[in-house]
């Protein structure tokens, strides 16, 4: 089945994240599983006619083209579930989970079929942040992957489906999330600024750059002609002083950097405007 073809999604989970999930894919057919029995809560809030809430997970599985779970983050629970779901839905069936952190490679252990299984990982909530990451175990089948990406590339889609090329904890977003926290957390404590003025200052400087070139291009633009490592000669000094590098540490940076944007150039920058010292870029390969 092709991911233009109508779908019937079955939906394990009412939470936060599997509501937001609900709304997201209500262009098609979608079935929830209460798991936790707030179905009868949740049922006089149900309008559409295209979403339906099932007690039974068998009843729910049976004519699934799409099984995406976002139950409790527990692997005991996610383990259950996935080998329960592969008795009853179609073997054509796609599994997703929208788990936070546990690795589908551990969440399949139980499964006869371990290519089906893969991680789609939305930010709360999914139906208005746009970034979908795809995680993939080292089983799952690749057409299994690229079936979930066409999926969130439909036209009319606002979403940006991102394949993680392996697992690793926390996946990508939340371990950039849980560095700038851990620095958040050190600053308010030794009193440097307080929450209200970190946010602040996130908000209106950080929030609204990175939204619009991503640490990377921004860093590049930074450094004019000589991109990002000449931003970084500018500041040595200066990290150097706030201890946010050592001697091994730089050179382990620039490594880094010359391997990303020189030898796989996964980014590759061009120079289309010149005025003065106002350097504008476009990225290509990103």
């Amino acid at each position: 089945m092709s991911s233009t073809d109508p779908q019937r999604i079955t939906l394990i989970g009412l939470g936060t994240i599997g509501m937001s999930m609900a709304a997201l894919h209500l262009t098609w057919d979608s079935i929830i599983v209460d798991t936790e029995s707030r179905g009868s809560r949740v049922s006089s809030q149900v309008s559409c006619g295209r979403l339906n809430i099932h007690p039974s997970l068998e009843s729910a599985c049976a004519s699934a083209t799409i099984v995406q779970e976002q139950g409790p983050e527990n692997l005991a629970f996610k383990q259950s579930i996935w080998k329960q779901v592969e008795s009853f839905a179609p073997r054509t069936a796609h599994l997703w989970t929208s788990t936070s952190g546990i690795a589908a490679s551990v969440q399949q252990t139980n499964m006869q079929d371990k290519t089906r299984l893969l991680v789609v990982r939305p930010f709360n909530p999914p139906h208005i942040m746009p970034l979908l990451k795809i995680v993939p175990a080292p089983e799952t089948a690749p057409e299994r992957v690229e079936f979930a990406r066409e999926y969130f590339s439909l036209p009319g889609s606002r979403h940006r489906p991102v394949v993680i090329r392996k697992e690793i904890p926390g996946f990508v977003g939340n371990r950039l999330a849980f560095a700038l926290l851990r620095e958040a957390c050190y600053l308010v404590q030794e009193d440097v600024v307080d929450a209200k003025d970190l946010d602040t200052i996130l908000m209106a400087s950080l929030g609204p750059r990175w939204a619009g070139n991503g640490v990377f291009e921004s860093y590049q633009q930074g450094g004019g002609e000589g991109g990002i490592r000449a931003f970084l000669g500018k500041l040595e000094s200066t990290m150097q002083e706030e201890r946010l590098t050592t001697a091994t540490g730089r050179a382990w940076l620039y490594d880094v950097l010359y391997s990303v944007l020189l030898i796989t150039q996964y980014l590759l920058w061009f120079r289309v405007v010149t005025t003065g010292k106002c350097w504008c870029y476009r990225v290509v390969n990103y």
